[in-house]
């Protein structure tokens, strides 16, 4: 599956409203067609079924987005957050992104004595990488310590983004039995977390920000493929 620029909450609804367009259009002769044909029937209905389960799915899966609470002060101390990085755009935070950091923002500044790393790898056509962006971004715009910052900045995916944060914090004392508070966006709470504890982060909780509404249904969509296509490959 490819991500990035390739627009799931577009391709899928477009495919999906072309192909009701085309049995709008052809409905006669799809009806002759199922009338003498009782294998096409029956493949006609299981398709159907098919597609109200996977609707049902999609709605309970948003469902569980949005019961998403935005908390982002925990109970308990943390001994480190992980950022996880997104997209940039000449060399600034995308929206998504700056969400991120303006909730990690308020945590850091909530548990004073957390380290914080930015984690994420160079974009493409991008110069400088998200970790270094980020940094940047907390910074200057929030006036995070920059002793406190720990830049991670080759990471690809969020496995990557977790496990070599993690050995970084290593190198400052924290395990992966440490209180790990992971920030990133409300879509991907679920699927960070399931990363993080294969991961061998044990001790570990996400912390989700707001999506823009500009791209929510798109992100949310993509996720929920992302979410399946993880389980399938048994990333967590």
């Amino acid at each position: 599956m490819m991500y990035g620029m390739f627009n799931v909450g577009i391709i899928v609804p477009a495919v999906t409203g072309t192909a009701l367009l085309c049995m709008v259009i052809w409905r006669g002769r799809i009806s002759l067609a199922l009338e003498r044909h009782a294998l096409l029937r029956r493949l006609w209905r299981l398709g159907w079924m098919v597609f109200a389960l996977w609707l049902i799915s999609l709605l309970a899966f948003w469902l569980r987005i949005a019961q998403q609470t935005h908390d982002d002060k925990p109970a308990a101390a943390v001994d480190a957050i992980i950022v996880l990085g997104s997209a940039t755009r000449d060399g600034q935070p995308s929206q998504t992104l700056a969400q991120r950091l303006d909730v990690a923002a308020r945590l850091a500044r909530a548990q004073p004595a957390a380290l914080v790393v930015t984690s994420g790898g160079v974009d493409f056509g991008e110069v400088e990488s998200e970790g270094r962006i980020m940094s940047r971004y907390l910074e200057q715009k929030h006036g995070i310590a920059p002793q406190r910052l720990i830049m991670e900045e080759k990471s690809t995916s969020t496995a990557l983004n977790l496990s070599l944060s993690l050995a970084l914090l290593a190198e400052r004392g924290v395990s992966s039995n440490s209180s790990i508070a992971i920030v990133t966006s409300d879509f991907h709470t679920l699927r960070a977390l399931g990363i993080a504890q294969k991961a061998g982060l044990t001790n570990a909780h996400t912390v989700g920000a707001p999506t823009p509404l500009s791209i929510r249904f798109n992100a949310w969509l993509r996720e929920y493929f992302a979410v399946a296509s993880s389980w399938l490959l048994r990333e967590f």
